[in-house]
């Protein structure tokens, strides 16, 4: 696959972006272990920093579960394949590719993991961040795509997407699903777990049919700042990963 170039094949063996393929592939597999995948839908991508209009993605038609470093695809900001033995999905291509590029984010999860996407399809369309103390680590770092408009099967609806993000962290999209983004593919993750744990809390909550209390928006603010002002618990989490998941 890919255009056979040899910067492409170069960098693709890079050890460093090995590492990457590494991670990412140990990301997929953890994200399917913690139910937060769909079948061989849905997508993760990491740039690489020699090239950041290059980025790796988790290739068409396999499990999560099952993905390797060597599985990994490299392609460019227009969505065309560099490199990789296995072909990509057209709307990873597309979202991912966009999403990078506008956004400038340098890692991408995009999921319909269930909870968070059952928020999606409520009024509010996405998580309150000032119910549980996972919630609050996301309060102003959450974006909304309010309005769903079909499969993302071209650029413009990829670009779109990526407009609705205002720079946000995470956005919600309307009757779909979420996109979580971070600085390193470890950070990103943890993210994207805590997400789905604090989407869950929110609509067991909501089952009980007992009105909510949340806390005021200046200390779901202050809880953010705690939590963003140092990741160690998300790159301990992370490593925890590697040495428990196969």
């Amino acid at each position: 696959m890919g255009d056979g170039s040899i910067e492409a094949r170069s960098l693709f063996d890079d050890a460093a972006v090995r590492g990457l393929r590494n991670d990412l592939a140990l990301a997929l597999r953890a994200a399917a272990q913690h139910g937060l995948g769909e079948g061989v839908c849905n997508h993760f991508s990491v740039v690489l920093p020699q090239r950041p209009d290059w980025f790796l993605l988790n290739p068409r038609g396999l499990h999560w579960s099952e993905v390797q470093a060597d599985d990994i695809v490299l392609v460019d900001a227009q969505g065309r394949q560099l490199a990789g033995r296995h072909p990509s999905e057209p709307t990873a291509l597309f979202i991912h590719a966009a999403v990078h590029r506008i956004a400038a984010k340098a890692c991408v999860m995009h999921t319909h993991m269930p909870h968070a996407t059952a928020l999606t399809l409520t009024d509010l369309r996405a998580l309150d961040t000032t119910l549980s103390q996972n919630a609050m680590r996301f309060h102003g770092r959450v974006a909304v795509d309010a309005e769903y408009n079909g499969l993302a099967l071209d650029a413009g609806e990829g670009e779109r997407i990526a407009r609705a993000m205002h720079g946000a962290d995470v956005v919600f999209l309307a009757n779909h699903g979420v996109i979580v983004c971070g600085e390193q593919i470890a950070w990103a993750f943890d993210d994207l777990y805590y997400l789905e744990r604090a989407c869950m809390h929110q609509v067991l909550a909501h089952s009980t049919g007992r009105p909510l209390r949340p806390v005021a928006p200046e200390l779901a603010a202050r809880v953010a700042a705690q939590t963003l002002g140092e990741r160690m618990q998300s790159d301990l989490f992370f490593e925890s990963l590697r040495r428990t998941v196969r």
